[in-house]
């Protein structure tokens, strides 16, 4: 009996560097068309319950009534974002999410937030080709204006990410980082 292979989305979810070459990037196109189509919808849509109803058709699940976004928002895929209770997502925020987001309970996100699982290699001859890694914002993290989460990071439980910080390392649980790239500041009593 043959195995069927992982699909292109199931293979990034899983870490795997996919060249654009792949004879199944097509599909991240396409998915990503279908994303810009409802996304269209949200950021014209001024009632918050139509908001979370369309953000649950572009995340594939159920958004809690206790979550709220206010538009305009960017996401590329989002069925690979998971999002828990209460959590706030201010203006102007973008999300890729082919390496799989989770935002956990409580957790606050100001105007202007990047979360990125997905960049390039450096190397020219690799440059061509999509890595990625997942993004983990634990319990009661609050993230800063404009800042930035790369592939791979994880924030701890109620961490605070400072305004314009770039976070290319993990945080840990009760820290305050901030700066390019982001810095310990101090831990939080």
């Amino acid at each position: 009996m043959k195995t069927e292979e992982p699909g292109i989305f199931q293979r990034l979810l899983n870490g795997e560097a996919v060249p654009f070459s792949d004879s199944e990037y097509f599909k991240i196109v396409e998915a990503c068309n279908d994303t810009r189509k409802l996304l269209i919808q949200l950021n014209n849509e001024p009632d918050a319950i139509e908001i979370r109803k369309l953000l649950s058709q572009i995340m594939a699940f159920k958004v809690d009534a206790t979550t709220t976004i206010f538009p305009p928002f960017q996401i590329n895929y989002g069925r690979n974002t998971k999002i828990g209770k209460n959590v706030f997502i201010n203006f102007d925020c973008t999300f890729l999410d082919l390496g799989g987001i989770t935002i956990e309970d409580n957790v606050m996100i100001a105007p202007k937030v990047s979360l990125l699982t997905e960049g390039h290699p450096v190397s020219i001859n690799d440059r061509q080709t999509l890595s990625v890694g997942k993004i983990n914002i634990k319990k009661n993290a609050w993230i800063g204006a404009n800042a930035t989460i790369l592939p791979g990071v994880t924030i701890g439980e109620n961490s605070v990410v400072a305004a314009g910080a770039v976070v290319s390392k993990d945080v840990p649980d009760n820290t305050i980082v901030g700066g390019v790239p982001a810095k310990y500041i101090k831990s939080i009593e």
